[in-house]
């Protein structure tokens, strides 16, 4: 009988420094109140005959939903680039962040090939309510959990018991910074071994870490003047994918994409 695989263990997330950002003198109330969202437009971050890749931000959809009347990067890049793009990863709509799309079916079937084997690393920022360090025991390490994803509601819940539906995820992360005063926040750099529907959002908030504006898992919009969420349904989430590195489809070359939020400084 074969023995059930699993995913590896992630190495450690690049922390923001390493790519060009300094976290010194970060406000988190700022930080807090804009949740991500200096990035309004798509920007393409470069292009060849295969690939283009660009940043997503926060409220578009990454695919068509079924009624085609939202607005989304493949309609965006079509028009922008003059082709069709085939997607091959999503990237939440409320999120905003690094992608890559292909020009081609065959580049699109190699790039998935790819990500299945476990060949991308893709890093994200998070900005979490609560301090990260005190609740997770460590200021570096991994989040190992069981998820099952309702389909229906469109939300994944951390169980204990493997049964269908229920996929393994894990994640590596790294806290970057804690603010006690005037409000508990954490800033976490994340790196994904595996790649659940909103496994981030999930993993921190089943944690007690939820993501700032996340009101689906215990986010709720932020509120200036109390250090917990006020409720209510946002159009983003403090979640940024900052780093995202795969094997060029026709060359094999390997590409590394680094970009960051709009983080006021």
């Amino acid at each position: 009988m074969n023995k059930p695989t699993h995913p590896p263990t992630p190495h450690p997330p690049t922390a923001p420094a390493e790519v060009g950002q300094s976290l010194d003198g970060l406000d988190p109330r700022r930080l807090a109140e804009r949740a991500f969202t200096g990035i309004t437009e798509p920007h393409i971050l470069r292009e060849d005959n295969a690939i283009v890749c660009v940043i997503k931000p926060a409220g578009m959809l990454s695919t068509p939903d079924e009624k085609g009347e939202k607005p989304n990067l493949v309609s965006w890049l079509a028009a922008a680039c003059g082709t069709l793009v085939y997607p091959v990863h999503r990237l939440d709509e409320a999120a905003a962040g690094v992608m890559v799309y292909a020009k081609s079916a065959p580049g699109a079937a190699a790039l998935t090939k790819s990500l299945t084997a476990g060949e991308w690393e893709k890093e994200y920022l998070a900005l979490c309510h609560g301090d990260a360090v005190e609740t997770l025991g460590t200021p570096a390490g991994t989040l190992s959990d069981l998820l099952f994803r309702d389909a229906a509601r469109n939300k994944s819940y951390v169980v204990k018991r493997k049964r269908k539906g229920v996929r393994e995820a894990l994640l590596s992360y790294r806290v970057l910074a804690v603010w006690q005063s005037p409000l508990c926040l954490s800033l976490v750099a994340v790196r994904l071994a595996t790649g659940r529907t909103h496994q981030i959002r999930v993993q921190f908030a089943s944690r007690g870490l939820p993501l700032v504006s996340d009101s689906r898992y215990g986010g709720g919009k932020f509120s200036p003047t109390a250090d917990r969420p006020a409720g209510g349904q946002g159009h983003n989430i403090a979640l940024f994918s900052y780093r995202l590195a795969f094997p060029h489809p026709d060359t094999n070359e390997s590409i590394t994409l680094n970009a960051l939020p709009d983080i006021p400084l």
